[in-house]
């Protein structure tokens, strides 16, 4: 008996021996290289030209500043700016702040505009006219069905004489707000990702930069019309939760979007369908 608790007691001590080595491993945390969960930043972004963007600091700039970058992407406007509210994501990449700032407004989340990045001009598509002048009477062209981007879609139109808006509409611009419409055009909105299948059903649709890139269209040369880069207040960039405008890491990722190698790899990639925003 009294060996047999001799063995025992030895496994006993042995076995909280290698516990305690275990437990002081872990919790030091200096030596082994690898990241822990809180040193990752976690970025939603849409697929092109965002998480594109985000994949070149990723591979290329990221290291360099001890950045541990991990890219989530999605397909809609929404869900970004909601996880990002509730902390499943410690920033985002893929909207400009007018939208940010109607998304702050209708759905009560408090985020911050911390870094304009780039433009990606709204164009005018079709797969039936080669030119606004063959847009006919009766026309029904899609347009995007979230506020600030209607108010975006509509300006556009405006801007190349197509209809006339009540002055003062600005970004908040809805179909209420059209005083002039010669060719009685039929306006049909539609959430954003669903603009480019909808060339097959409509005369013409006011598509996000994005959304067209992701489509296979060239906005410089498919556009039957483009917006312009000059004075434009609609820069995508990066956004963060209020609170969490001076985490380090969202610091350096957003010195790294600003930065010359990223405009470089913009104007290269993109050749005029993505514009730098300095």
């Amino acid at each position: 008996m009294r060996k047999l608790f001799g063995i025992v007691s030895a496994i006993i001590a042995l076995t909280l021996a290698l516990a305690a080595c275990g437990s002081g491993s872990s919790e030091s945390g200096g030596g082994g290289g690898t990241s822990s969960a809180s040193d990752v930043l976690k970025v939603g972004a849409s697929p092109v030209p965002h998480a594109e963007i985000l994949k070149f600091v990723k591979d290329k700039l990221a290291a360099k500043e001890g950045l541990d970058l991990q890219i989530v992407e999605f397909t809609d406007y929404v869900q970004p700016n909601v996880q990002l509210d509730d902390g499943q994501l410690d920033a985002n990449f893929f909207q400009h702040k007018p939208y940010m700032d109607d998304f702050n407004a209708s759905k009560g989340t408090k985020l911050t505009f911390l870094q304009p990045v780039h433009l990606e001009p709204l164009g005018l598509y079709s797969k039936k006219i080669t030119s606004l002048d063959a847009l006919g009477s009766n026309a029904t062209v899609a347009v995007p069905n979230d506020a600030t981007n209607l108010g975006r879609a509509l300006k556009l139109l405006a801007d190349n004489g197509v209809i006339t808006l009540k002055e003062g509409a600005g970004t908040a611009a809805t179909e209420r707000d059209v005083t002039g419409n010669p060719k009685n055009l039929k306006f049909q909105p539609l959430e954003a990702a669903q603009l480019p299948r909808s060339l097959d059903d409509v005369d013409a649709a006011v598509i996000n930069g994005n959304y067209a890139l992701e489509a296979g269209l060239k906005p410089a040369e498919n556009a039957l019309v483009l917006e312009k880069a000059e004075g434009n207040p609609y820069a995508n960039g990066l956004v963060v939760a209020a609170g969490k405008e001076k985490d380090p890491r969202v610091v350096k990722l957003a010195k790294l979007l600003a930065g010359p190698e990223v405009k470089q790899f913009i104007e290269q990639q993109y050749k005029g369908a993505v514009i730098p925003a300095s």
